[in-house]
């Protein structure tokens, strides 16, 4: 195993770790499983986004710990989402996880995808 590295380069709100809290209980998630956030290649404006729960943590996974929540972000993940902020919105526009991602330069119109 890997030496686990802490670090704060990618926060996630507290409405954010709430939601995350309540998807863990409404499907019995294990807590010792982690929010793996990546990148991938895709959508309209080059990358987008990935969430999903992990129980193991990789290698190469950097482990970040945000408002009680334990993230899993691979090394050319963290690169494009250093600084960003993880957050959760419920507004009149739709309801979903939101990336606040000062490396984006651009961002589609869903905000589901962007470029650097």
């Amino acid at each position: 195993m890997t030496n686990i590295q802490i670090e704060q380069e990618i926060k996630v709100t507290e409405k954010a770790a709430k939601e995350i809290k309540r998807i863990m209980d409404e499907n019995k998630i294990p807590e010792t499983f982690g929010l793996r956030v990546g990148v991938k290649g895709g959508g309209c404006s080059g990358l987008t986004y990935t969430l999903g729960f992990d129980g193991e943590q990789k290698e190469s996974d950097t482990i970040i710990e945000s408002n009680g929540i334990k993230l899993f972000v691979d090394g050319k993940s963290l690169f494009y989402l250093s600084g960003t902020e993880l957050d959760f919105s419920d507004g009149l526009n739709g309801k979903g996880f939101v990336f606040n991602n000062p490396n984006a330069k651009k961002t589609c119109g869903c905000g589901e995808s962007f470029g650097v």
